[in-house]
């Protein structure tokens, strides 16, 4: 279904390097993603150039903002139809991937897929402030990735629960303003999280985006994150 050069060359610009298996995944993917999406609410991007562009590529640079160790776990937070966690899972099947969403179809859409692909991941639904606080996600991963989820100070107190102490939670944002940043800093030291990297890419298409690297120094504080109602009264 896809242009596999195309892929091949959009990857290369950010120094990655798919194997033919990962092609071959990536290629099964589309299709499954396109032919779903006819019953269901997954993407308004279903042409396959752009699949290519704003959906794998646009993943796959989670790879340049970290390098995980062999083994290391990874949840991404709001996976909706896979993206960036599935991709990742898919370049780096060595990872311990958790995909995690609030929409039950999405979710048995990640597992089917991730089935029908020949890999191993922890498809979870629930929202993610009520799974932040659960023992058994909370402060268990080494990395997390949330992509287009939320303003950076509602993102925080929603995904770095879930890092632990030494991890690093990735925001892949589009423009990230200044102003965001500054509203969110308050929020983000609450959390035990500071900025370490931030890295701005350009798209094959000419989309923007920003690939923020947050460090986890400190526990994240009990009654964090707050219900998703008092998040968005009173924002930290």
């Amino acid at each position: 279904m896809i242009d596999r050069d195309q892929l091949k060359r959009e990857l290369a610009a950010f120094g990655l390097t798919p194997d033919e298996v990962a092609l071959d995944r990536l290629d099964e993917y589309a299709g499954r993603l396109v032919e779903a999406n006819r019953v269901m609410n997954l993407t308004a991007i279903t042409e396959p150039g752009a699949i290519v562009t704003r959906h794998f590529a646009d993943s796959a640079t989670l790879l340049t903002a970290v390098d995980p160790p062999r083994g290391a776990s990874l949840i991404d937070v709001g996976s909706g139809a896979g993206f960036p966690g599935l991709v990742v899972k898919i370049l780096r099947p060595d990872l311990r991937v958790t995909l995690l969403d609030g929409t039950r179809k999405r979710v048995d859409f990640l597992a089917r897929t991730a089935e029908a692909l020949g890999l191993t991941v922890d498809a979870v639904h629930a929202r993610a402030e009520e799974a932040a606080v659960l023992p058994q996600y909370r402060e268990k991963f080494d990395f997390a990735a949330a992509r287009a989820v939320a303003e950076l100070r509602l993102l925080g107190e929603y995904a770095l629960g879930f890092v632990k102490v030494g991890g690093v939670l990735v925001a892949m944002k589009g423009r990230l303003t200044e102003e965001e940043t500054a509203a969110a800093a308050h929020c983000l030291s609450l959390m035990g999280a500071r900025e370490e990297a931030r890295r701005a890419l350009t798209l094959a298409d000419g989309s923007e985006r920003t690939l923020l690297t947050l460090k986890k120094i400190s526990h994240t504080p009990t009654g964090y994150p707050r219900p998703s109602a008092k998040m968005a009264k009173k924002p930290l």
